[in-house]
């Protein structure tokens, strides 16, 4: 497109061999219309630096100055400059280049072959196989002087390779680099990347793995890289804030009781579980389902099975591998009538909600392992509540039932602490999950946390040794309305 402008609407001109475009670029110069920015660039534009110039037009410059050259080693993988404005090209010779803010690296190699990419005009770009031999090289620079990624960085790519498309595609991945290797001379960067895609399909040792995130998966344990980032967003923020301590008032069993039954009320009707007040009640106070809706009537007595019994609540994770046993003994209670949901099983396929998509089957089990790390940091109970809610969220780890399941291991850290249980009203289900969305979208947690705590300050002043009673307060602050344009009240207590 920017070639077949007129020249002198062209951001960045290259001299030609053409006497025409050189007379043009002359005339230009001269008066005044474009100015040099750097060895046979031009450029109309006469207002910003040309350091931004160059970056912005950057492939285009290498394309028509250096054709036949190919983008390599890092730059293949990375389509960027380094940090220090490092670009790595292999053609027949080796050189260094300066360009305002850009160092070319010429490196010699050879020349493009069947697979490599055109990339902009007579530039090239190594493809994926040719681009992991490069990178597996020896190099006697380091960081991003180093031609070469970090073998972390590589065997991140190759982990994230197995993590979206399956062992299948790095089994093509390697098939591939083997006939390049010999087409190429580098054999001996083959047998290293053959070893470290052997050790990340736990074939062969996972010693010679440096990456944290290759180690996991070479042990079985892969986990999803970007919903750990977010764990550690909120860790941060969670261990940065002060948070108020709100007493349990609910010390009696009778009280207890109350309020877990709202909880579990509650709790189901967030995930679509509708019963009137007074069939929840039957169903808790009988233990027998409804009539013609069994499952649903069980999906709330195995929630108030586990809420309403103190000593299963006080329970919370001290080990990754006790956190694991924990979330699948309480799902197997909660879900006990969905046998089609696998009770007490991590997921055998990827579930979504709406246009969410979470943690891939394959992951779950290593990423609940590592975002034990960042819980077991945390000292305030709220913060501890906060946190695993969030990540039992995210992960989703079940076919169903997670986001009751959640809810369960937030207010177990809570009752642990004897501290005040949360819960959710039906009037707050839409600032509940739209401030789950805003974070896992937006990476923003801060109304994340802020809705957590109204729901906490809220939840604190329900509390009552008769039902009846709880339930007044419960209507009088809006709790059980489903109308968006309706808030939750928090109404103090007066004794």
């Amino acid at each position: 497109m920017e070639k077949n402008r007129p020249i002198h609407l062209q951001e960045v001109i290259c001299s030609s061999q053409d006497s025409k475009i050189s007379k043009q670029i002359t005339k230009l110069l001269s008066a005044g219309v474009i100015r040099k920015i750097a060895p046979r660039v031009y450029s109309s534009n006469l207002e910003e630096p040309i350091e931004g110039i160059i970056r912005r037009n950057l492939f285009q410059i290498l394309g028509t100055l250096y054709p036949g050259t190919m983008l390599s080693h890092r730059s293949a993988f990375e389509f960027q400059p380094t940090k220090t404005g490092q670009i790595f090209l292999t053609t027949s010779y080796t050189k260094k280049v300066k360009l305002p803010g850009i160092t070319i690296q010429f490196l010699t190699g050879h020349s493009p072959i069947e697979g490599d990419n055109k990339f902009s005009g007579e530039l090239y770009a190594s493809q994926k196989a040719r681009a992991f031999l490069e990178n597996l090289q020896a190099s006697k620079k380091l960081g991003s002087e180093s031609k070469c990624l970090s073998l972390p960085e590589i065997e991140e790519r190759l982990e994230q390779i197995i993590r979206v498309n399956g062992e299948e595609e790095i089994n093509k991945l390697r098939d591939q680099a083997r006939i390049l290797s010999e087409q190429l001379d580098m054999q001996q960067e083959f047998e290293k990347l053959n070893r470290l895609i052997s050790a990340l399909l736990t074939t062969k040792t996972s010693k010679i793995l440096s990456s944290p995130l290759a180690k996991a998966r070479a042990f079985g344990k892969p986990y999803d890289p970007a919903r750990l980032e977010l764990f550690e967003t909120l860790f941060r923020e969670l261990k940065q804030t002060e948070f108020p301590y709100r007493e349990e008032k609910n010390t009696t069993p009778t009280s207890f009781r109350n309020f877990a039954f709202f909880e579990s009320y509650f709790s189901n009707y967030i995930e679509g579980t509708v019963f009137e007040i007074d069939e929840a009640k039957q169903i808790i106070q009988t233990n027998k389902p409804i009539p013609a809706r069994n499952d649903d009537s069980h999906d709330v007595l195995g929630t108030y099975q586990i809420v309403s019994n103190k000593k299963e609540m006080e329970i919370t994770p001290s080990s990754p591998e006790e956190f694991l046993k924990i979330i699948s003994l309480r799902h197997s209670i909660l879900l006990s009538a969905r046998v089609d949901k696998n009770p007490g099983l991590f997921k055998d396929k990827n579930n979504f909600a709406g246009s969410t998509s979470f943690v891939d089957f394959n992951l779950v089990r290593g990423t609940l392992i590592q975002s034990y790390d960042f819980y077991g940091a945390l000292d305030h109970p709220f913060a501890k509540a906060a946190y695993m809610m969030f990540v039992m969220s995210e992960v989703h780890p079940f076919l169903d039932g997670n986001g009751r399941i959640a809810r369960v291991m937030m207010n177990a850290e809570l009752v642990k602490a004897g501290q005040s249980k949360i819960i959710i009203p039906t009037v707050y289900r839409e600032d509940y999950m739209g401030a789950l969305k805003k974070f896992t979208k937006q990476r923003k947690c801060d109304t994340y946390i802020k809705m957590l705590q109204r729901a906490h300050e809220f939840s604190a002043n329900v509390y009552s040794e008769n039902m009846d009673e709880m339930q007044e307060y419960l209507t009088s602050c809006n709790a059980f309305i489903e109308d968006s344009d309706v808030i939750l009240k928090i109404k103090p207590r007066f004794e």
